[in-house]
């Protein structure tokens, strides 16, 4: 009796195709449970977490009362608000502080030169604010991220709480040393 017939059978009763196939599975499913790779992200590998602070600026807010933001868990100075940040969810992070900024306008004098002045109009429905935010950033060698977003001056930051949602722009951000007691 030969080793393989003439069918390709192992011995008369396996065939050689299908032992092949199967020692390709087991060394594949071996591989994966002996040799896992690497788990987590290179990212994060030597980076340092800090305290950071936010400034965003919130231009033409339309509001019929600024204080009602404040009403129901809403947006008030020691609370945490949502962030999302370039579409993606950070998670929450407390308000430091809230500033309602006047409106202001630019009026022409009769000299030539311009002037600051109190915006005279009564639109109610408009408001602009300062809000600072802080928390713990993930410090990388391109600057500070929050989640998986780098946090820069000019990119937007969406606020969602029970009653507002909006966005602001940064204006600037602090990182250890510099962030205010």
């Amino acid at each position: 009796m030969s080793i393989i017939d003439s069918k390709g059978r192992l011995f008369g009763k396996f065939n050689i195709l299908d032992i092949g196939a199967l020692l390709v599975i087991l060394l594949v499913i071996g591989g994966i449970f002996l040799f896992p790779g690497t788990t987590g992200s290179v990212a994060q590998v030597g980076t340092t977490t800090k305290p950071i602070e936010v400034d965003l600026v919130v231009r033409g807010l339309k509001v019929r009362d600024v204080d009602r933001l404040s009403e129901g868990g809403g947006l008030k100075k020691g609370e945490k608000t949502n962030v999302i940040i370039r579409n993606q969810p950070y998670g929450q992070i407390p308000i430091k502080s809230i500033q309602v900024l006047p409106r202001k306008i630019i009026v022409t004098q009769p000299d030539g030169t311009v002037k600051l002045v109190p915006d005279p109009r009564e639109n109610v429905f408009s408001t602009d604010m300062l809000l600072t935010l802080a928390g713990k950033a993930t410090i990388t060698d391109s600057g500070p991220v929050l989640g998986n977003s780098k946090v820069k001056i000019g990119m937007p930051f969406e606020l969602e709480g029970f009653n507002y949602n909006f966005r602001g722009s940064v204006i600037d951000v602090r990182v250890g040393d510099e962030v205010e007691s």
